[in-house]
């Protein structure tokens, strides 16, 4: 289901995308579908964390080289960028849907921004978190999110999408336990 839904959000906006035809190209009974996700806000936010988790695995199999502390959570972000601006609409899909989750009605959106900040601590070394490293990730995942979303749209490019997540990166990791080597 979560695959039927990336392929057809992949060629259409989030507001073209029907539940009924989730279902029909998963093979599933519209029933089944709503069972698992009462609502398309549940679906894309269960696809956002499936996305997250392959960019967990792609990092374990290929950490970002030569990189530590909060240069490697730059690297982290910028492939993260880069991966989701290959299909546009669903990385607008899955966005749209996180952003406007309560997690008290679709608890995977608590588990998106867990593993996403997870995946930022273990890339610049930090097993203990701090508070400030914490408030730290979660600031700057919020705001990697905002930059994301105006390259999405268009009011920024890639390059400037990256320098704005280097100038976050610099500003908000300042105080974080492990810092950058260079």
């Amino acid at each position: 289901m979560l695959a039927a839904a990336s392929e057809l959000a992949t060629d259409h906006e989030l507001a073209r995308v029907q539940m009924q035809e989730v279902a029909r190209r998963a093979d599933v009974a519209i029933a089944t579908l709503y069972r698992y996700f009462p609502s398309k806000t549940h679906l894309f936010v269960a696809v956002m964390l499936e996305e997250i988790r392959h960019i967990q695995e792609a990092l374990e199999r290929r950490p970002p080289d030569g990189v530590v502390g909060t240069d490697a959570i730059y690297a982290v972000l910028v492939r993260a960028t880069r991966s989701l601006l290959r299909r546009p609409l669903l990385a607008n899909a899955m966005i749209q849907s996180n952003a406007s989750a309560n997690s008290a009605v679709v608890p995977d959106t608590a588990k998106v921004e867990q593993e996403f900040w997870a995946i930022l601590l273990t890339a610049a070394g930090v097993s203990e978190p701090t508070d400030d490293d914490s408030t730290a990730v979660r600031l700057l995942t919020q705001l990697w999110l905002g930059v994301l979303q105006s390259c999405l749209n268009d009011r920024i490019t890639v390059p400037d999408a990256e320098a704005d997540i280097r100038s976050a990166c610099d500003l908000l990791l300042v105080r974080m336990s492990v810092h950058t080597t260079g």
